[in-house]
């Protein structure tokens, strides 16, 4: 009876470890088949929601690329606003450092400061859709989905047109369903995601800030930065110098698909920037 009983035990724990091992692994594999973009022509449902077979090549290496194989290629994108002061430190700082950037811009902020968005547009750098009003996608229905994007892009386009204006969106937050993703596409607009998130949103000092960069880039790369920082100010001249000492060049959301496509975004390699500093 004590030896059934402590077999019982044993395979409930061997089953709760499984459990939990099998849950962990699924979530890394989310991790590393994470897109970076999900173009309008793109199979939606592949990409967000991977097959099995897809989950098993990721977890033993098989979606990893090379370097050699991979352009360094770097779009900077600064998500929300635009705001006063921040924004325009921001710019000035881009320009000083001769940096191309896309902006994802909200509908309702562009409205109350059209003179930053045009500013934005007159510095040469590109303006994306963060839709009308910053909520969040995966609560609403398909066709609420579709006004935030349609909205949020006729108010940039009506302040300082772009043809990017209707073809970018980036959803806020990152949060969206598979169906946020396919009434976009509907729409006519690509997806713009991104390979790191260093976290800019929050409180973290520039030197954190710089070593999680550093140690997360790929080529290529999509950042996510956003407006509102005076922190990623600070941190962009050291950012920009060690990049282009790696050999990167930075470009906007658009020419980056054209010179490298989603395909290699949704693949890059990965590439220590500190390790290649000690070479």
């Amino acid at each position: 009876m004590r030896r059934a009983l402590v077999a019982a035990v044993l395979a409930l724990a061997a089953l709760a470890f499984l459990g939990y091992a099998g849950r962990r692994l699924w979530t890394k594999s989310d991790d590393l088949l994470r897109p970076a973009v999900i173009l309008r022509a793109a199979d939606a449902a592949a990409l967000v929601q991977p097959s099995l077979g897809a989950r098993l090549r990721a977890l033993t290496g098989g979606a990893r690329a090379a370097a050699a194989d991979r352009p360094r290629l770097v779009a900077l994108t600064f998500d929300d606003g635009p705001y006063p002061i921040v924004t325009p430190l921001l710019l000035q700082t881009l320009h000083d450092l001769r940096v191309p950037a896309t902006f994802f811009l909200i509908g309702r902020d562009a409205e109350q400061f059209p003179d930053l968005a045009r500013a934005i547009a007159a510095a040469g750098d590109e303006i994306g859709d963060h839709t009308l009003t910053h909520p969040d996608l995966d609560r609403l229905s398909p066709a609420g989905v579709t006004a935030e994007l349609q909205l949020g892009a006729g108010v940039l386009d009506s302040i300082a047109p772009q043809p990017s204006e209707a073809r970018f969106f980036r959803p806020p937050h990152g949060r969206y369903t598979l169906a946020t993703i396919e009434a976009a596409q509907a729409a006519g607009f690509d997806t713009i995601l991104w390979n790191d998130d260093p976290g800019d949103w929050r409180a973290i000092a520039p030197s954190i800030l710089l070593a999680h960069l550093l140690s997360h880039a790929t080529a290529p790369e999509i950042v996510l930065l956003h407006s509102g920082r005076t922190g990623t100010c600070a941190v962009l001249p050291q950012l920009v110098t060690r990049y282009r000492r790696a050999g990167y060049t930075f470009v906007t959301v658009g020419a980056l698909l054209s010179r490298s496509g989603a395909a290699e975004l949704n693949t890059p390699a990965k590439i220590s920037l500190d390790a290649e500093a000690l070479r």
